[in-house]
C-alpha cells in the first residue's frame, strides 16, 4: 500500500460556513463571551498546527533538497514500503514558529496518519533548518525496532555532522538509509567517536531523549533523594562511608536518563572524588568531632535536628524523643495471650 496522496479540502467559504453555524449554536448556550473565547482558541490552534499538505514521501517545504536527492530518497522509501508496508515520510520546514520539535512532529504524524491501521508502522523525519532542529518520530508498532536510542544515534552520527556543513542532501539521505536498513533487519549505525568539544556536560545533556520539562522534574526527584542520602553520609560519623559505597550504583545509573551516558559518567566521577574530600573537610570541624565522641561514649549524638545512634539515625524535633520518656519496668511474659488469622 502506498502513502495516500489525496488530501481532503473544502472551499474556504464552505469551511467558514460550517464554523459559523457551530459558533451560532454555541452562542445560544454559553453567550457571546464564550463565543469570543472559542474564536481565539480556534485561531490559536490554527496558528500552532500548520501542517503542510502531504504531497509525497518527501515534502521539501524548506526547499533544502536537490531534485536528485528528493528522487533518490523517494525511491528508497517507496521500495521499502513495498517490501515491508512500513511508511516513512520526510518533511522539511523552514521554521516551526515557536513550537517544540516534539509537538510539531507529533502533530504532523497524526495529521498524515503514517503507517498501516492496526500496525502503526510509520516513521516521520522532520528537519527545520531555520530552528536548527530535527526529529525522527516513530509509530508505536516500530518502537521496538527503531528505539529512542537508535533514533538518537542516527541523528547524532548520520545527520548532524552533515547538517553542520549545510549538506542537507547527504544528511537526510544518510539518515533515511540508516532507518531503512535498521527496519529491514540490518545492523544499527555504528557509534562514531567525536573529538571532545568545549561544551562539556551541556553537550551530554542534549543527548537525553526526554524533553526539557520532564528532565527538570525527574532530575529534581532523583537528585533530591540521592542528594539527601549523600548529605547524610557526609555529616554522619561512622555510617557515612557505608553510604558512600552504597550510593555509587545510584549515582552511576539514575543520572543517565537526565544527563545522558557521558554526563552521568562525569557526575559519577565528581561524586567519587567529591564525597571523600567533603567528608575529610567536615570531619575536621568541631561539631563533627563532638558528635563522633558522643556517639562513641553515649551511643547517640545530635547534629542540629538530626539524631544519630550506633544502630542508625532518626529525625527528631529539637533533640527530643518521640517516646515521651516512657521505658519498660523490666517485666517478662509467660507466653499467655491469643493469636488469630483471617
Amino acid at each position: 500500500m502506498s502513502v495516500a496522496l489525496v488530501h481532503r479540502w473544502s472551499p474556504p467559504h464552505r469551511a467558514w460556513r460550517v464554523v459559523a453555524r457551530a459558533l451560532v449554536a454555541r452562542a445560544r448556550r454559553i453567550g457571546a463571551v464564550g463565543v469570543v473565547a472559542g474564536v481565539f482558541a480556534i485561531a490559536a490552534a490554527a496558528a500552532a498546527a500548520d501542517v503542510p499538505y502531504l504531497s509525497g514521501r518527501v515534502v521539501d517545504e524548506a526547499e533544502i533538497l536537490s531534485p536528485q536527492a528528493r528522487d533518490r530518497i523517494g525511491a528508497l522509501l517507496k521500495a521499502h514500503e513495498e517490501r515491508t508496508t512500513d511508511q516513512i515520510a520526510v518533511l522539511t520546514v523552514r521554521s516551526m514558529d515557536g513550537q517544540s520539535v516534539e509537538e510539531y512532529a507529533n502533530a504532523v504524524f497524526n495529521a498524515w496518519k503514517l503507517g498501516q491501521k492496526g500496525k502503526d508502522n510509520g516513521v516521520l523525519v522532520v528537519v527545520a533548518p531555520g530552528d536548527r532542529k530535527m526529529r525522527i518520530e516513530v509509530g508505536y508498532g516500530l518502537e521496538g525496532t527503531l528505539t529512542d536510542a537508535m533514533a538518537s544515534r542516527i541523528i547524532r552520527n548520520e545527520m548532524t555532522p552533515r547538517f553542520k556543513t549545510n549538506d542537507f542532501d547527504g544528511g537526510i539521505e544518510r539518515g533515511v538509509t540508516a532507518i531503512v536498513a535498521l527496519l529491514e533487519g540490518g545492523a544499527a549505525p555504528a557509534e562514531e567517536s567525536t573529538p571532545a568539544s568545549g561544551k562539556g556536560l551541556m553537550t551530554d545533556f542534549e543527548e537525553s531523549p526526554l524533553p526539557w520539562p520532564m528532565r527538570i522534574l525527574l532530575g529534581c526527584f532523583i537528585f533530591g533523594i540521592i542528594g539527601v542520602f549523600t548529605f547524610v553520609g557526609i555529616v554522619t560519623p561512622g555510617v557515612g562511608w557505608f553510604l558512600y559505597f552504597f550510593l555509587i550504583p545510584f549515582w552511576a545509573m539514575f543520572p543517565i536518563v537526565i544527563l545522558g551516558m557521558h554526563g552521568a559518567l562525569v557526575l559519577l566521577g565528581i561524586y567519587l572524588v567529591g564525597f571523600p574530600i567533603a567528608k575529610i573537610i567536615v570531619s575536621r570541624s568541631a561539631w563533627y568531632a563532638k558528635a563522633k565522641n558522643d556517639l562513641r561514649t553515649k551511643g547517640t549524638a545530635s547534629v542540629g535536628g538530626f539524631t544519630m545512634s550506633r544502630g542508625g539515625s532518626t529525625w527528631s524535633s529539637g533533640g527530643g524523643s518521640s517516646s515521651g520518656g516512657f521505658s519498660g519496668g523490666g517485666g517478662s511474659s509467660g507466653g499467655g495471650g491469643s493469636s488469630g488469622s483471617w
